[in-house]
């Protein structure tokens, strides 16, 4: 009886897991490798500051540069759209700060961030 409990349990949380991963919009390619890392190696090699979208760019493509997944195409897309949108408000309006826009864009083309997820 209590062998039937232990497979009824696992096979819920299997289950819970299994919806979890379809709700996720998209996979990285960085592995193991935290973001932080991923973010402090880029700095390193190009000696520039990485923001959050050439973070998403380095994260989402394959070695051979192309986009993941289609929908990691599309939203690279949203991406590059918008930054040209905010490039053209903040040429002609010089008191938008420039390091919150990649922070905006994100937000607006992703959503804001979900902080109870590890």
């Amino acid at each position: 009886m209590q062998l039937d409990f232990g497979i009824q349990k696992k096979e819920r949380i299997v289950s819970e897991l299994e919806l979890q991963v379809g709700k996720n919009k998209f996979t990285h390619t960085i592995g193991s490798k935290s973001f932080a890392c991923v973010a402090d190696d880029e700095e390193l090699s190009s000696g520039q500051k990485v923001g959050h979208l050439q973070l998403f760019y380095i994260t989402h493509r394959k070695k051979d540069r192309s986009p993941m997944t289609i929908k990691a195409a599309e939203i690279m897309e949203k991406l590059k759209d918008k930054r040209a949108e905010y490039e053209t408000i903040t040429s002609s309006d010089s008191s938008v700060n420039l390091d919150n826009i990649d922070n905006r864009i994100i937000t607006e083309v992703l959503g804001s961030e979900r902080y109870d997820r590890v």
